[in-house]
């Protein structure tokens, strides 16, 4: 799997489970008739956009993103195209957490709002990270591949030769 692949299906996914816990705790909350918790809840979604948008303003990569890309191995055959598995073992953290939070919010709904706003800020301050890598790639003429590792270790790269694009001087 590519490695601006698993970055976009993290921000997207990020987005998924946040939208699934704001839907749970709104409804549940209004099913009880607690209206505060949504007026609580979708004050602390703002705050939780606007640190997640602040967190996510640079266009560089982060240093977790820069350390996996210098530390890549490089080779010349393309690793084993396992996207499901690759996504499973690096993404189960935010699948455990939505389905516990989810779970959680039958009883108290408050749980889902409260992890909803983590979801958000995690979604927003990895945006720009497939378009920072998806620039080192054009750059180097390189792709990088996500290795299979352990579901608790850090994320591991392959780099492998791709195309360079060469941009005349005049076009910048």
């Amino acid at each position: 799997m590519r490695f601006v692949d698993l970055l976009r299906a993290t921000v997207l996914l990020s987005l998924a489970s946040a939208t699934l816990l704001a839907v749970a705790a709104v409804l549940i909350a209004n099913a009880a008739g607690d209206q505060r918790l949504v007026v609580a809840a979708m004050g602390w979604w703002l705050v939780a956009g606007a640190v997640g948008a602040w967190l996510g303003r640079r266009l560089e990569p982060t240093s977790a993103v820069a350390t996996a890309l210098r530390e890549a191995k490089t080779t010349t055959t393309l690793p084993a195209m396992q996207q499901g598995r690759i996504m499973l073992n690096r993404l189960w953290p935010l699948l455990a957490a939505t389905l516990v939070a989810a779970s959680l919010a039958l009883l108290w709904p408050q749980i889902a709002a409260i992890a909803c706003g983590f979801c958000v800020i995690w979604s927003l301050a990895w945006r720009h990270q497939e378009a920072a890598v998806t620039a080192i790639e054009e750059r180097d003429g390189v792709t990088f591949f996500v290795a299979s590792t352990s579901p608790v270790g850090p994320v591991k790269l392959v780099r492998t030769p791709g195309l360079r694009r060469e941009v005349p001087q005049g076009a910048i």
